[in-house]
């Protein structure tokens, strides 16, 4: 009796440690650290992120233009956007923003109406902890994980160093400014005037705020060319000041007399540039400048180290170069 119970009892102990086909299992082995790094990064790189995007506003074309490149590559990453549009008044978009943090979005993207106005809304995100990011204007105060823009301060000396060559070094020149409550506005005025300063012999007769504003632009123009009989140069702050100024001058019939530069490279400037009508611009793309912005917001998510000022490549556009700028994908 005893040895059929032991013959038994071998037989369930070798069922027991035999699988399908009776082929002996392997233990499974525990997971190393890097296979569950690679594991946890697989999973993080899946998720679908939401991205709150705050715009400043969507009637000028440049910044119609980032969002365009903000949603393309949100879409190659598979990241869900919302924008809205605060229309150029910061307490729209403190409420905007306010919106936008009940939505529980990954990541909020900021690109201001006023640079001060601004840190409330970017203290909000702070509380609801969501990382802000911001975006061609920067915010004075708040924790902002990083900045992505171009560099407002070149733009504006490369524009003045045009201006100068080509006046060689004399003459009287207007400057149409932007918001002046924006860093933008502040740093390429301050970069323009850094090289006129340089160059005695050119004088700024006229100084005005357009606000980054075309019908603004060719209001404030008008009024300068009627108390100015002699302008040999303009310095828009941005091509849709820069457009609005134009129309003024030709209506004036005085467009032959005045070399004008402006800055962003949009499209209609480019072409302004080709047909003779415009001398210069500053590209600082906007189509990039939004595709910039996602792919850095992205790769922070995924825990990849990245820089806290992200500072993209400007640079002049003439007549010598205008059939090579490339602006967009």
């Amino acid at each position: 009796m005893k040895k059929i119970l032991a013959v038994v009892l071998a037989m369930v102990i070798g069922a027991a440690m035999t699988g399908c086909g009776g082929q002996t299992q392997t233990p499974t082995q525990p997971q190393t650290q890097t296979e569950k790094q690679d594991q946890k990064q697989t999973q993080t790189e899946n998720k679908q992120y939401k991205v709150g995007l705050s715009m400043n506003t969507q009637t000028n074309p440049f910044f119609v233009t980032v969002v365009e490149g903000c949603k393309k590559a949100a879409e190659e990453k598979g990241m869900e956007i919302f924008v809205t549009d605060a229309q150029d008044d910061a307490a729209t978009q403190m409420k905007d923003i306010e919106n936008l943090i009940t939505k529980q979005v990954d990541v909020m993207i900021i690109d201001p109406c006023d640079s001060d106005a601004i840190v409330a809304a970017v203290e909000a995100c702070n509380n609801a902890k969501i990382p802000v990011f911001t975006m061609d204007r920067e915010s004075k105060g708040g924790e902002v994980v990083a900045h992505i823009g171009y560099d407002a301060i070149k733009s504006g000396k490369m524009a003045g160093e045009f201006l100068a060559k080509a006046l060689n070094g004399k003459g009287n020149v207007v400057e149409l400014q932007g918001i002046m409550g924006t860093n933008v506005a502040q740093n390429r005025s301050e970069g323009f005037n850094s090289i006129m300063k340089e160059n005695p012999d050119i004088k700024i007769v006229a100084c005005q705020t357009a606000n980054f504003d075309r019908s603004q632009g060719m209001s404030v123009m008008e009024n300068i060319l009627q108390a100015n009989e002699k302008i040999d140069g303009l310095y828009a702050a941005n091509d849709e000041m820069l457009l609005g100024a134009l129309e003024a001058i030709q209506a004036a019939g005085r467009q032959d007399e005045i070399i004008m530069i402006g800055c962003d490279a949009l499209d209609e400037t480019l072409a302004g540039i080709k047909e003779g009508k415009i001398n210069a611009t500053i590209a600082e793309p906007p189509f990039f400048l939004g595709k910039a912005m996602i792919n850095t917001a992205y790769d922070y998510l995924n825990g990849q180290k990245i820089e806290t000022r992200v500072i993209l490549e400007n640079q002049l556009v003439d007549k010598n170069n205008i059939d090579t700028i490339k602006t967009r994908d």
